[in-house]
């Protein structure tokens, strides 16, 4: 089993910043893949990022790439996720998801077998 943590969530204005962190415990070995998600209200839940666990390999959603900057800390065991130049559109629940599951690009969330509670992000006008 494994536990996912996010944190650094909250309500921010227009054009700011916001750092999530993903903190992992639990399994004595690494994920294959750890991604963040998000769901809107009414709308289903997307990728917007997700990295490699071993080789990096970051993959952005094109509604957040140039925006956004995915890592890791493989020593800590936290991907964190540095969103700039927030849009009101990016309010939603982000959720932390692990993957240990081979063959996959994980880039849909039934490619991922761990989900954290998630976190609020609000984006005011």
């Amino acid at each position: 089993q494994v536990q996912l943590v996010e944190s650094g969530g909250g309500l921010v204005q227009a054009g700011g910043s916001l750092r999530l962190s993903c903190a992992a415990s639990g399994r004595t070995s690494s994920p294959l893949a750890v991604g963040w998600f998000r769901q809107a209200p009414g709308k289903e839940r997307e990728l917007v990022s997700r990295i490699i666990w071993s080789i990096g390999g970051p993959f952005y959603a094109d509604s957040v790439k140039g925006r956004s900057t995915i890592s890791r800390d493989r020593a800590k065991n936290t991907v964190a996720l540095q969103m700039n130049s927030l849009k009101p559109e990016d309010t939603a629940v982000y959720y932390c998801a692990a993957s240990t599951r081979r063959g996959f690009l994980w880039v849909r969330a039934g490619d991922y077998d761990y989900w954290g509670q998630g976190t609020q992000v609000t984006v005011s006008s």
